[in-house]
């Protein structure tokens, strides 16, 4: 996917505690980028706005995918483009790429499928239409599959 596609994206600095002995990024964290990645989108569409003490809907996150291209180290200045693609009945999916920071060199890609549930412990339930519209309203563009 193009890096134009993704009209959000947050920069962060890779710090000391995410590297590994060869001073590379540990695989793991990569999937925590997506996180931030993932919560700085939610604010940037009005999530936060809308739901000012936190009580949006719940998701919990179904699949979690890594695609790693190449290494990101120690001090790099990193952005995490973020994109909503999908909504189906339940679930919302998100697309990531991790470049450095002003820059199309693909360092990552990945993919999170969140599926909405209604309280913490319960099944899937359908993902509210307000939340939808939000979504839609931020990327321009109908999600609903």
């Amino acid at each position: 996917m193009a890096r134009s596609d993704f009209k959000f994206h947050v920069t962060k600095r890779v710090r000391y505690a995410e590297i590994d002995a060869q001073r590379v990024v540990f695989n793991s964290r990569y999937l925590e980028y997506f996180d931030i990645g993932i919560t700085e989108y939610w604010r940037a569409a009005g999530v936060y706005d809308r739901w000012p003490d936190h009580s949006s809907p719940e998701f919990h996150v179904a699949r979690a995918e890594v695609d790693y291209k190449v290494p990101i180290l120690l001090d790099e200045e990193i952005d995490i483009c973020v994109r909503a693609s999908r909504v189906g009945k339940s679930s919302m999916t998100f697309l990531f790429e991790l470049h450095g920071a002003g820059k199309d060199d693909l360092r990552a890609s990945g993919q999170l499928i969140n599926v909405h549930v209604a309280e913490a412990q319960g099944a899937p339930a359908p993902v509210p239409d307000e939340f939808l519209f939000l979504f839609e309203a931020f990327e321009a563009r109908a999600l609903r599959a």
